[in-house]
């Protein structure tokens, strides 16, 4: 399920890596639709701000996205977990623009959540990526206004560079966009935090709870 760019056909080689859980609570996002009104949230878990979600048809394409299909040889062996996954993965060297977006919404949206979660919330922005209802690219869906209110001022706040948080948000970033592990989000469009009850989720069909957050198509 891509439109502009192909996921690699690979696998990483196994290593067992544990993580000690999250370094820090990340915000919690959820989304809204856009039927006449904007819904928002006011709840903070941190010092980060509550994303909202809403609908809205847009014409952005996504440009060519080729580094990130570059870093895992084909003939490399499966991995057993997505903790061994994530730490094969390349910890050094700069990302693409689009990937950065990508890292950037799995970093300040759930990097407090266990790596299915993480993988979960950076599925959601490539379905939208993928979904005309959307904006066309990483960076479109993730800057699309009223979407994410971490976002600010049409900027990202500043990435702890260093810290492991963003080194694993950069990690299912990649394997997110090679589509190397199924995502419990599956074809999701939408999450909230599970301590909220937004209207328009009757209207939608659950896919998937992944510790705070649930995921809806």
């Amino acid at each position: 399920m891509r439109k502009t760019y192909l996921a690699l056909a690979a696998s990483a080689v196994t290593l067992v890596a544990s993580f000690a859980g999250a370094e820090e609570t990340g915000s919690i996002a959820f989304a809204a639709e856009a039927d006449g009104e904007t819904i928002v949230s006011e709840t903070e878990l941190t010092d980060e701000v509550v994303p909202v979600f809403v609908e809205g048809e847009v014409v952005q394409e996504l440009p060519e996205e080729t580094e990130a299909t570059q870093e895992i040889p084909a003939d490399a062996p499966k991995a057993e977990s997505l903790h061994a996954l994530v730490s094969t993965m390349p910890a050094a060297g700069q990302l693409s623009e689009e990937m950065r977006c990508l890292a950037g919404a799995v970093y300040f949206e759930s990097r407090g959540e266990p790596l299915e979660g993480q993988l979960a919330v950076a599925q959601v922005v490539i379905n939208r990526s993928e979904s005309r209802q959307f904006p066309s690219s990483y960076c479109g869906v993730v800057y699309q206004r009223a979407q994410f209110s971490f976002v600010r001022g049409g900027k990202m706040p500043r990435i702890k560079q260093g810290s492991a948080a963003w080194k694993r948000a950069k990690a299912v970033a990649r394997i997110a966009h090679q589509g190397l592990w199924d995502s419990e989000a599956d074809d999701s469009l939408y999450f909230h935090a599970n301590y909220v009850r937004p209207s328009w989720a009757k209207r939608k069909v659950a896919r998937a709870t992944i510790k705070t957050h649930i995921f809806y198509r």
